[in-house]
């Protein structure tokens, strides 16, 4: 189960560096706008707000890259509870909001690996 478990966040740990990326450095590029569905006009307007949520994004996969690497297994277990919790909470609250897309891509990955960590 911890390979599971390891194999979710690292999942989840690549889809928010990619989300940072795209949002803080692609989101006016081609690239951006076709994944959010934005026009060049929205993109534009709106690049300082997705900046900021790219850095947000950021720091939840830093935070799970932490709870990889740190040695202390509680102090490893805590810090894996805390950003899939936030991680699995951002997606429910993107995908009621934004679009059921953010569900699935974000929170459920998050939710199952936080599922099976509180199971092992």
């Amino acid at each position: 189960m911890d390979i599971a478990v390891t194999a979710l966040i690292v999942y989840v740990i690549i889809f928010h560096v990619w989300a940072m990326v795209l949002e803080m450095f692609l989101w006016t590029k081609p690239i951006g706008r076709k994944t959010f569905g934005i026009s060049k006009e929205d993109a534009e307007t709106s690049k300082t707000l997705a900046a900021n949520q790219g850095l947000y994004n950021g720091f939840l996969a830093a935070g799970l890259v932490l709870s990889l690497v740190v040695s202390d297994p509680n102090t490893a277990f805590t810090h894996k509870v805390f950003f899939l919790s936030c991680v699995a909470l951002a997606g429910l609250y993107g995908g009621m909001t934004a679009g059921i897309r953010i569900l699935f891509l974000q929170g459920l990955p998050a939710l199952v690996a936080l599922a099976l960590l509180l199971l092992s």
